[in-house]
């Protein structure tokens, strides 16, 4: 299966918290309290959050988090990418020289086609859509000949 981390999982929670009060700063407790999680965990994430300038800290007797720019201009790609580094489902699909057998490798290019996929559809969705009801996905389905002529090409 495959799936972003627990952690990673935690942090859109946290941004869909921080987003739905806008002009608030929270603090830590008030996010954890909302997300129902954990207070080292939302500590955690976001010192990782803030690292990656998803959210903006302040100090102070009424200090907390905000987000760093509106919710529409923050995509799902860019949480998971400050929690888990470069979106990628192998690691040659990430960066070239990872891998000892990729100059003989017949699937890299079908794998980097599927990472782009991956990555586009993360990058299609804002916080904003996050914080929106959604009905559910119709499945999606890519016929195996399209990614041999977009592979080939």
């Amino acid at each position: 299966m495959l799936r972003v981390s627990r952690l990673t999982d935690y942090a859109t929670v946290v941004m869909t918290c921080i987003a739905a009060h806008p002009h608030d700063v929270l603090s830590t407790a008030q996010i954890a309290d909302e997300a129902r999680l954990e207070l080292p965990t939302v500590s955690k994430l976001l010192k990782s959050l803030s690292h990656a300038g998803l959210v903006e800290s302040f100090r102070g007797v009424n200090g907390g988090y905000r987000l760093a720019r509106p919710a529409e201009a923050i995509s799902l790609a860019q949480i998971v990418e400050a929690m888990e580094g470069p979106i990628g489902m192998t690691e040659c699909g990430v960066a070239t020289g990872q891998c000892e057998r990729e100059s003989q490798c017949n699937v890299r290019g079908s794998w980097r086609l599927v990472s782009h996929v991956v990555d586009n559809a993360l990058r299609a969705v804002s916080l904003a859509d996050m914080l929106k009801p959604q009905p559910a996905p119709p499945v999606a389905t890519v016929a195996l000949s399209t990614l041999k002529s977009r592979t080939t090409a």
